[in-house]
């Protein structure tokens, strides 16, 4: 998709086209956005923050004027859109996690997407997920209060993204189509890095496994029919889960990833082998001193650095990279999934291109490989602006495959 805004900056394009996208879902009004990233200086991360935190405090005060004047759809709609605006705003920050903008912006973007979660009907449930001697946070979504067991989907997000902003890229679409919907940020995500450090682990399965057991306590959870949906770089957390966790019935790659660390270091000079020793080694000052120009000269690679150093709990852009290698389904992981799968694929995708093809080549289980072009909007990463398009066609999936199987007696 050619750019509107940024010209020289496709992180901050991608990330307006982000909150674009959630228009579709209630999270975004294209002028706010449009005017937002208008103010904004291209590059200058406090400049992002700055103005969509004028944004996003605006809206809140418009949503809580209209809570107390008892307008209560006036006052959802806004906390909506306030929440994924402090979402956004936080965004660039993550080079200095002590920054107290960092912390207040997200503190504010859960606060306003829980305001608003109070005034849905049924409400969307904040649920606390038994977790190694902790919780994770997350969302429960019901159809209706009847608490029969519906077919389930459990969706987490990725490398940056929020269960807040899953209600917009999923959630809200599997509750209109008849699911019971289970969001939740696990180790590395917002939830649990904000307020306990968690980092990111590569091992997804001792993640998924609690958070299945916790859906069984669940009436409104059908667990023969629960289908469990990655998104980003979930693309490779969830398959990894699924390899070894086989309560799923189903699993989709939005969008698929195969090989995140091959992926992430490719551009590295060197040979495959070799540059894996340097990254993995105890010192290498010359590959240190690479990176780090590598971060002054390109604004995506020194945000992924930033925010891989803080998700991942690095100390350095080397060692990012080094954690970055353990996050695959290589050797035989992938041929181990036995639910029906489906692959996504964009076709302008910057960040997973071919990703997605080696994923389903590898699957040995039932599987689907579904391709989002340009022509039809939806050639961005997971799709970003076509976030209609792209619901119906993988719930429509997720439809013809769970009803074959059989409901909860």
């Amino acid at each position: 998709m050619e750019r509107l805004l940024f010209q020289g900056n496709s992180q901050f394009w991608f990330e307006t086209l982000r909150s674009f996208s959630n228009i579709a879902y209630g999270g975004a009004d294209f002028a706010e956005v449009l005017t937002t990233a208008q103010r904004i200086t291209e590059g200058d991360y406090g400049s992002w923050h700055d103005e969509w935190r004028v944004t996003a405090d605006r809206v809140s005060a418009e949503a809580r004027q209209s809570l107390e004047g008892g307008h209560r759809v006036s006052a959802r709609d806004a906390f909506l859109r306030a929440s994924n605006y402090y979402r956004s705003a936080e965004f660039f920050l993550h080079g200095n996690p002590c920054d107290p903008r960092h912390e207040q912006a997200y503190e504010r973007s859960v606060e306003c997407f829980r305001a608003a979660a109070e005034l849905f009907t049924p409400r969307i449930e904040p649920v606390a997920i038994p977790y190694e001697g902790t919780t994770l946070p997350g969302y429960l979504y019901r159809v209706d209060d009847g608490g029969a067991p519906r077919p389930t989907v459990i969706m987490h997000t990725g490398f940056d993204g929020t269960a807040e902003e899953l209600h917009f890229t999923g959630a809200l679409a599997g509750v209109e189509r008849g699911y019971t919907v289970l969001t939740f940020d696990g180790p590395g995500q917002p939830g649990p890095l904000h307020r306990e450090g968690l980092v990111f682990r590569p091992d997804w399965e001792n993640v998924i496994g609690p958070v299945l057991d916790f859906a069984g306590t669940l009436p409104e959870v059908d667990s023969r029919r629960t289908a469990l949906v990655g998104i980003s770089l979930g693309g490779v957390l969830a398959p990894r889960a699924a390899a070894f966790e086989h309560r799923p019935a189903a699993l989709v790659a939005l969008d698929g990833v195969y090989d995140f660390g091959t992926r992430a270091v490719g551009r590295l000079p060197g040979e495959g082998a070799e540059v894996e020793r340097r990254l993995r080694a105890d010192a290498d000052p010359e590959f240190d001193a690479m990176l780090d120009r590598s971060m002054a000269d390109n604004p995506v690679s020194r945000w992924a650095y930033n925010h891989g150093m803080y998700a991942m709990g690095a100390a350095t852009p080397r060692a990012v990279c080094a954690a970055y290698l353990d996050y695959h389904v290589r050797q035989g992981v992938a041929e181990r999934i036995t639910c029906p799968t489906l692959v996504c694929e964009a076709a302008e995708d910057e960040f997973f291109a071919g990703q997605p093809q080696q994923l389903y080549d590898h699957l040995t289980c039932p599987k689907t490989l579904l391709r989002f072009t340009a022509d039809e909007g939806a050639g961005a990463h997971c799709h970003a602006g076509a976030q209609r398009l792209a619901m119906a066609r993988v719930y429509d999936w997720l439809d013809d495959t769970l009803r074959e199987r059989p409901a909860a007696a």
